[in-house]
């Protein structure tokens, strides 16, 4: 199983999002809490992606057409750090 770490904000975000959004957070946080990263991979829906520039070393999952979850993977702790759930402004 792997750990799940949420940066403070992404609760007070969530309450801004919409439900669909935060059902769809859940899903995402369900598979990688059972399963890692790597399965998002057998989803085509999620769309999992490594960032560019600025964010290089991040990853990216859709949750929808407009929201993508922003996180880091890090291996020597089995932990992924989720750092927003962002509007496309990256």
């Amino acid at each position: 199983m792997w750990h799940i770490k949420e940066h403070r904000d992404i609760a007070k975000q969530c309450l801004k999002l919409p439900l669909t959004i935060v059902k769809k957070y859940e899903l995402w946080k369900n598979i990688v809490f059972r399963h890692g990263p790597e399965k998002l991979k057998e989803f085509p829906g999620f769309h999992d992606e490594k960032l560019k520039g600025e964010r290089k070393g991040q990853r990216s999952s859709r949750l929808s057409d407009q929201y993508r979850v922003i996180y880091k993977v890090e291996r020597d702790v089995v932990t992924v750090l989720v750092m927003e759930i962002t509007s496309r402004k990256y």
